[in-house]
């Protein structure tokens, strides 16, 4: 499993505790396309309340490159690695990029939640999201779908209103019981 030759696709890179914006930064002046999406959120300190934006992804940024050529990718100050699976860099899957990328244009609020590997796969039906995907779920009393990464195994959760949504089957369960049901036909010799 290597790098096509000659293409450049998306990678997370696992970077420096509160490098994310100086590495984005630095990559961006290199010439690489980067994505670093971030939150708003306020921030308790000594009874003092501040206003900040943080990455949705802390520790990581998404950058643009082919594999094969990674070396000024990683000398690049704040790099730590490319995400990699076993000792191959794993580019994250083209459809989670765009998902990213559509939540960060959007300007709906978001922000970071745990990864879900279960729950009730939806698509938002209409409003600036329509189209996406994602995992449903409460938090706080409030409606929210979850869109991962799963490469990097975290996500973000989008807040929604539930009557935007409508259920949708996975695709792994269907062609599974396409495929079982000629094994249970019975054998007429």
């Amino acid at each position: 499993m290597y790098a096509e030759p000659n293409r450049s696709r998306w990678y997370a890179l696992q970077v420096r505790t509160r490098w994310e914006r100086s590495t984005a930064n630095l990559l961006s002046g290199r010439g690489y396309q980067v994505i670093l999406p971030t939150f708003s959120t306020v921030q308790q300190r000594l009874g003092n309340s501040k206003a900040v934006v943080a990455p949705l992804f802390p520790g990581y940024v998404f950058c643009l490159f082919d594999a094969n050529f990674r070396l000024p990718v990683l000398i690049t100050p704040g790099v730590v690695a490319v995400v990699k699976r076993g000792s191959i860099p794993a580019a994250v899957e083209d459809w989670e990029m765009k998902t990213i990328e559509r939540v960060v244009v959007s300007g709906v609020q978001s922000e970071p939640c745990p990864y879900l590997e279960a729950g009730q796969n939806v698509r938002i039906q209409n409003g600036p999201l329509c189209g996406l995907e994602g995992i449903l779920i409460t938090l706080k009393d409030r409606r929210r779908i979850v869109v991962s990464v799963s490469l990097l195994r975290r996500s973000v959760a989008v807040e929604i209103d539930r009557s935007q949504v409508c259920p949708i089957e996975p695709a792994l369960k269907s062609i599974r019981s396409l495929s079982i049901m000629p094994l249970l036909e019975p054998v007429l010799a």
